[in-house]
């Protein structure tokens, strides 16, 4: 039986070997952090040596690190109690406490007027268009660009950043809010003062430790090109089907684009017929559409950047990661064009 190929990391990263290590090794502490005896200050230096490691990672040293359930909670502990501007093209998490008055281009750049009183991404997970985030940001969603482009919260002036770890390869259910030093916000969850007051409750040290781990070996894969590799198969899978495929967009190809991500969107073949094909035929990847209560919609995402309703039904998305090869890219383009020659016959 051939192997599944995971074509799907903007969902979610594979655990990487060390935040496995990491984790296994937390949970032989006995200690809560906030106790004072061995056991306590043990566990209490596991979470600030993720915290730092988290910083690093990020570019926040001498910011604050604040650890969170995930990117949503982050996000409400950010604009909640914020009377913030946001574009459509932002994730769920965010645009839930902003309005969409921000401006999309076709090439899926946002036009900041007011920066401090805005929210825009780093990158997109649907199209992978990266954002140039203006000085003086209050929010920026950094989940997608963090460990997959060089970024630096200290200096690209943000006064605050959202971050999570099952999408750098760390454990799901942990995430941070990254903050400017001084910066003031409104806990969300009060009790024992946790988190430096802003985020009550018992440190999850299991999922710190895995986040941590994961935070320092994506910053070193950065360093030592991975990345570069990933966008090359990127490359090679777009051009494979572009060759064969002249109706075929590949939805911001000439903005700047995280190197492993490609919306392929072809007109007329619904995003989730192509998901549910290719996942009988043992590949994994997202439609650029979202479902919300069992409901399939149109991308918002895509619409914003002036597709029809229609046409933003018909993207998938594809998110390679560090693991994958050329074969893995060459056999799904094989696979989908053999897929896209069956619906060409059938709508003819």
């Amino acid at each position: 039986m051939t192997a599944r190929i995971y074509l799907d990391h903007n969902a979610t990263a594979p655990l990487r070997p060390g935040a496995r290590d990491a984790m296994i090794a937390a949970m032989q502490l006995v200690g809560n952090p906030s106790s004072v005896h061995a056991e306590g200050r043990a566990a209490k230096a596991l979470v600030e040596r993720a915290r730092a490691q988290v910083a690093a990672a990020i570019g926040a040293e001498g910011a604050d690190v604040v650890f969170t359930s995930g990117a949503t909670e982050a996000a409400a502990l950010a604009c909640s109690g914020r009377d913030l501007s946001g574009a459509a093209i932002e994730h769920d998490a965010v645009g839930a406490w902003a309005d969409d008055s921000l401006m999309v281009g076709a090439d899926g750049r946002v036009s900041v007027n007011s920066p401090e009183r805005s929210t825009l991404q780093l990158a997109n997970s649907e199209t992978g268009v990266v954002q140039s985030l203006p000085q003086g940001l209050a929010v920026s969603d950094m989940t997608q660009g963090f460990g997959k482009v060089p970024v630096a919260f200290n200096w690209a002036g943000t006064e605050m950043a959202l971050i999570s770890a099952h999408k750098i390869g760390g454990p799901k259910g942990i995430g941070a809010l990254v903050l400017r030093r001084g910066t003031e916000i409104a806990a969300q969850i009060r009790g024992g003062g946790q988190e430096m007051g802003r985020r009550s409750g018992t440190e999850n040290i299991i999922g710190i430790a895995g986040f941590g781990a994961a935070a320092e070996a994506s910053a070193q894969d950065l360093a030592d090109g991975v990345w570069d590799r990933v966008e090359k198969l990127r490359n090679i899978l777009e051009k494979t089907i572009a060759a064969r495929a002249k109706e075929t967009i590949f939805v911001g190809k000439d903005a700047q684009r995280l190197p492993n991500t490609s919306c392929i969107l072809t007109p007329g073949w619904k995003g989730e017929t192509q998901v549910m094909a290719m996942d009988l035929a043992g590949f994994a990847i997202s439609a650029g559409s979202a479902c919300s209560s069992g409901k399939v919609r149109a991308s918002r995402v895509l619409m914003a950047m002036g597709y029809s309703a229609d046409d933003a039904a018909s993207a998938i998305r594809v998110s390679l990661g560090p693991e994958n090869t050329e074969e893995d890219v060459l056999r799904f383009a094989d696979s989908w064009l053999k897929r896209l020659e069956k619906h060409r016959a059938r709508t003819a």
